[in-house]
């Protein structure tokens, strides 16, 4: 199982993307969590430029981000809160993916590396909702972080983190293998 996973924070530092980093580490034998590291280098969203995968007018860091997300299996979002928001890099990603046909459907599931993020965390739903995606029923998940500025090994080997992490991997893969969304039919 392939699950590509998108931090919402830009910093060198985060503990959003450190977190990320140690659910690869922590992926049981079968399942790859894969970083998508291009959340910088997206145009700003532009719905004249918004085409077809294959359209070779597709800015080519978009047709990277679709094509990435249609090979993926399952979602795992970790962002932070800005101003009682999601950060403007994540959703303009979101807003690229919105015309494409690789969201639908598509198992995804919220984390976050601060209790605190929870207006964020609504929001991202909300509009991750209107994309109809499947939602891991779950989601955001909570994840015990012990202290700001840990390396993905130190939350990795963090007993707290390592025990979140591996629910929140096992209820994605539950939501891959039988497609399950939150709130069941017609949410």
């Amino acid at each position: 199982m392939r699950i590509l996973a998108i931090s919402g924070s830009l910093s060198a530092a985060s503990s959003n993307t450190a977190l990320l980093r140690a659910a690869a580490r922590l992926a049981p034998e079968g399942v790859e969590v894969e970083l998508y590291q291009g959340l910088d280098g997206l145009p700003h969203f532009n719905p004249d430029l918004d085409r077809d995968l294959d359209d070779p007018l597709l800015p080519g860091p978009v047709r990277e981000l679709r094509a990435r997300v249609g090979a993926a299996e399952a979602l795992l979002i970790s962002s932070p809160e800005y101003a009682h928001g999601v950060p403007g890099s994540l959703k303009n990603a979101l807003d690229w993916l919105v015309g494409g046909s690789e969201m639908p459907g598509l198992p995804v599931a919220l984390v976050n590396a601060s209790a605190h993020a929870v207006h964020a965390q609504a929001a991202l739903a909300e509009t991750l909702r209107t994309m109809s995606v499947a939602l891991v029923p779950g989601s955001p998940f909570p994840v015990r972080v012990p202290g700001r500025g840990r390396s993905a090994e130190e939350l990795a080997d963090s007993p707290e983190t390592a025990a979140d992490l591996g629910a929140v991997l096992a209820a994605v893969a539950e939501a891959v293998g039988d497609g399950t969304e939150e709130g069941g039919e017609g949410s």
